[in-house]
C-alpha cells in the first residue's frame, strides 16, 4: 500500500497486514497469541519532519492545527502508534488488523494493551 492509499485511521478500511520480525527477536515474539491486543510502535519513514502545523484530514477549510494535536504522519519525530488485534501467528510473522501503515514501515517495538 502506498502512503496516499493508506487509511487515515486503522478502523477506516485498513487491510489485514503481516508484521515481520528479524530472527534475532524470536524470543520476544514467541509468546504473542491470536486474540492479543497489542500496540505496534513504528517509525513513519516516509513522513516529512519539517511539518509543524497542518489541516486535520487535509481539509483546508478547517483551522490550521499543530501536529501534536493530531495523528498526522508528518511531524518532527514521526513515531506511529497502532492499536491492533493479532489474527494469526506464524513464526516471526504476525497478522494483524487495523494497521494504518505502508509496506516496509519499520517496527520499533510492540507492547500489549493493558
Amino acid at each position: 500500500m502506498d502512503r496516499v492509499d493508506a487509511p487515515r485511521q486503522g478502523d477506516e478500511g485498513a487491510p489485514q497486514a503481516w508484521l515481520v520480525f528479524d530472527p534475532q527477536v524470536h524470543d520476544a515474539v514467541r509468546d504473542v497469541k491470536v486474540g492479543d491486543r497489542i500496540i505496534v510502535i513504528t517509525w513513519l519513514h516516509l513522513a516529512r519532519r519539517d511539518i509543524l502545523r497542518t489541516y486535520p484530514r487535509n481539509l483546508t477549510e478547517a483551522p490550521h492545527v499543530g501536529v501534536f494535536s493530531l495523528r498526522a504522519p508528518d511531524r518532527p519525530n514521526p513515531i506511529g502508534l497502532h492499536p491492533v488485534e493479532v489474527l494469526e501467528v506464524s513464526g516471526l510473522r504476525i497478522r494483524v488488523n487495523n494497521l494504518e501503515a505502508v509496506n516496509g514501515t519499520p517496527i520499533l517495538d510492540v507492547k500489549p494493551v493493558i
